[in-house]
């Protein structure tokens, strides 16, 4: 089975000389098709990091970096931006929905930065608040929304139309922890649906929801684990669990 996600071998390094800092170290992570992996480690770890390269959103120092199998580094920044657009979605911990823009205008909107007409992109939009309960809340603003709401708006936004690599920076890191479980309950639904999903938390009791856990320290990943009762546990081939 092709990984879904793959990092090879990949370090990051900012700064130079005495301002040096090596947040990632040679990470080796496969993510397969509807796989839930979950990061954890102390601050300062890595996690972020490895998360935006996965999202291309930065670029590795070293290493590789592939989607679907495809090696970013090759594709242009236009291509890179589109396949950012139409395969993989963001849930950030502060949401980042735009205040000026209903339920569904939000969760519609990177399908219109992508061309696709506004009543198209919003009946897909209005399609993912169905499947996550909250599409009676679609012509509300931001503001109006409690905050479970406007997380569950945010993950329509990540997974509307044909996106299939989902990626939380700390998603529950604003909610409580009944709402943190449902959110959790969300992205393993996702996954159930096809999805694949890299999830950043500290939170060992939400990471159980996931297929693996993996452990970052300085910048290294130094173990993994499948939690006890983990929903279809999956580990790459060869890992140790």
């Amino acid at each position: 089975m092709t990984a879904a996600l793959e990092l090879r071998r990949v370090s990051k390094v900012y700064g130079s000389g005495a301002t040096e800092v090596h947040a990632l170290r040679g990470v080796d992570l496969a993510v397969y098709p509807g796989e839930l992996v979950a990061i954890m480690g102390p601050s300062g770890c890595g996690k972020s990091t490895l998360l935006t390269i996965a999202g291309t959103l930065e670029e590795p120092t070293d290493g590789e970096v592939l989607v679907d199998g495809i090696e970013v580094s090759g594709m242009s920044r236009n291509d890179r931006a589109r396949m950012r657009r139409r395969s993989i979605g963001y849930v950030f911990q502060d949401f980042n929905l735009l205040a000026g823009l209903t339920a569904v205008e939000n969760a519609a909107l990177p399908l219109e930065l992508d061309g696709m007409p506004a009543g198209r992109a919003q009946g897909l939009g209005l399609r993912a608040l169905e499947e996550l309960g909250v599409a009676e809340r679609a012509g509300h603003y931001p503001d109006d929304l409690s905050g479970g709401e406007r997380q569950r708006v945010s993950i329509a936004r990540a997974i509307v139309g044909d996106r299939h690599l989902l990626l939380a920076d700390e998603p529950t890191g604003a909610l409580d922890s009944v709402n943190g479980e449902a959110v959790m309950r969300l992205l393993r639904g996702a996954c159930q649906r096809g999805v694949t999903g890299l999830v950043v938390t500290h939170d060992a009791q939400l990471a159980s929801w996931a297929d693996r856990v993996v452990f970052l320290r300085d910048g290294r990943m130094v173990d993994q684990a499948v939690p006890a009762g983990a929903p279809g546990a999956m580990l790459a081939p060869g890992a140790a669990p």
